[in-house]
């Protein structure tokens, strides 16, 4: 009689997210399908979520501990901010444990210090702002106007899009960050800023919202007399299909930086997007993909693994990179986490179809160039929930 491996434990911490809220499950699936695994019948992985309310680092502790030190998991993953870094590091170094993380990459990481325990799946969406930033300033010029509600502004989205411009030249960029008051639940109210870019004509003005209130601003942007007149550039998760499929009846016209493409023709995309939506049986979407990612890395790792070699595992993390769906990806900081292209896309809306064009692609910069340190002295950011968690 064949004797069965035990399944590999992995402790998902997940907190709740209002804009996404299957996430979890399409990053679960991604993983599995990535390992080669048939989500509906595999015994290979156990996944054992944790929920972490909004993700704060004291809600996410408690759950690693619970994980760690209760459940005994073999590895310790979910969706995490990097301000949760600090406290989950002694939880997994006193156990020998692996943790394997996952982020949007709201936040440039900046770790106080680096474990040779923990590695990041990281979606790495600053890299994608701060080439919209350089790419504005070159196409359109200086003095944009960038809008964001008070939430949006709390993370590194805005300030690494205007390192991008500095980097191409650029000196001054207006901002307008919506207070409460006026960006919540039910209320968008734009009129002073329409009235303020009526003054100021800027060459084009940068979107950065969530979930309804991303809908919400791109219904109010198509009705104003500014669509089409001064060009409108969103941060990457505006410009995400299921977002798009909300306003496609519009005929919209703007412009954004992808570090993915569903269409993208490449062999392991479409080797991606097809498996993914086979077997799950919806579009494939950025947590799938980042699911997915993970899936490849850990398909290698699975036999050193399954004989609980943590030691051959941490050392592959660390050095190892895939060639997946958008390219190389690392997962340790120390080699860098990979570095993704950002695609320069037009986005038009006609007919209730969403077309990409694809203008132009900047190479990523490393987290630890010396053009960002001015982030983390500059940019002290408040919130410590993941994006999206809300």
């Amino acid at each position: 009689m064949m004797h069965m491996k035990p399944p590999l434990t992995i402790g998902f911490l997940m907190p709740y997210s209002g804009v996404y809220p299957y996430y979890s499950a399409h990053l679960t699936a991604g993983w599995l399908i990535g390992m080669g695994l048939d989500p509906a019948r595999q015994q290979t992985i156990q996944f054992v979520p944790e929920f972490t309310r909004s993700g704060q680092p004291s809600a996410t502790k408690d759950a690693a501990q619970k994980l760690v030190f209760f459940n005994r998991v073999d590895i310790l993953s979910g969706m995490v901010s990097y301000k949760s870094v600090p406290d989950l590091i002694p939880i997994v170094e006193s156990q020998g444990a692996t943790a394997f993380l996952f982020d949007m990459g709201e936040l440039i990481p900046y770790f106080p210090h680096i474990s040779p325990s923990l590695f990041y799946a990281s979606h790495q969406i600053w890299q994608s702002q701060y080439a919209l930033g350089q790419w504005a300033q070159q196409k359109f010029g200086d003095g944009g106007h960038v809008i964001m509600p008070l939430y949006e502004a709390g993370y590194h989205l805005n300030s690494a899009f205007y390192h991008g411009a500095a980097a191409a030249g650029g000196t001054t960029i207006q901002a307008t960050v919506l207070p409460e008051t006026l960006a919540n639940g039910s209320t968008l109210y734009l009129d002073n800023f329409f009235k303020t870019i009526e003054r100021e004509k800027p060459p084009y003005v940068h979107a950065v919202f969530t979930g309804k209130m991303a809908t919400r601003f791109l219904d109010a942007w198509k009705n104003s007399r500014f669509h089409k007149t001064i060009p409108l550039l969103v941060v990457e998760s505006m410009a995400y299909d299921d977002v798009l499929s909300d306003v496609q009846h519009h005929g919209m016209e703007l412009y954004s930086a992808l570090t993915w493409l569903r269409e993208d023709e490449s062999k392991e995309n479409r080797l991606f997007v097809k498996t993914f939506e086979q077997i799950a049986q919806q579009p494939a979407n950025i947590y799938a993909l980042m699911g997915y990612e993970a899936g490849l890395v850990w398909r290698e790792l699975l036999p050193h693994a399954q004989k609980r070699d943590w030691h051959t595992v941490k050392q592959q993390l660390q050095h190892s990179s895939i060639r997946g769906p958008r390219g190389e990806k690392g997962f340790h900081p120390s080699s860098g986490l990979g570095l993704p292209t950002s695609h320069l896309v037009k986005i038009n809306t006609t007919a209730n179809k969403i077309n990409k064009i694809i203008l132009d692609q900047h190479k990523g910069i490393r987290f630890n160039d010396d053009t960002l340190q001015a982030i983390h002295d500059g940019c002290v950011s408040g919130w410590q929930n993941p994006f999206l968690c809300i």
